[in-house]
């Protein structure tokens, strides 16, 4: 898809909303095991109004980790995510053929 994560520059987003004021939590894979939409390294940069971007997940975890990332921000701390799913489960999630995916998300000091 044109345009998307590996070619956006999702820490100098971090850093620009930061030096305007708002908080910030940036979010990335980890560590990656069978399905995964998104490569280790994969970032995702929320800010305190909601706006965002980048992807860790290809939309299938984002609202978890948006919402990990507000947890993150108002309270000041980290967080480790595991997503992990059983092949029955996959298809729900986007994790299609099963698969476990390990988000660090952390707030921007």
């Amino acid at each position: 898809m044109a345009g998307s994560g590996m070619t956006e520059d999702i820490l100098g987003t971090a850093e620009d909303w930061f030096d305007e004021g708002h908080a910030v939590a940036l979010a990335t894979v980890t560590r990656t095991w069978g399905s995964s939409p998104r490569p280790v390294g994969s970032q995702l940069v929320v800010r305190d109004d909601g706006a965002f971007r980048g992807s860790v997940s290809g939309g299938c975890i984002e609202g978890a980790v948006m919402e990990a990332a507000a947890r993150a921000m108002n309270e000041d701390t980290v967080h480790n995510l595991e997503f992990s799913v059983s092949n029955e489960r996959a298809w729900e999630v986007g994790l299609t053929c099963g698969g476990t995916v390990h988000v660090f998300v952390e707030p921007l000091r």
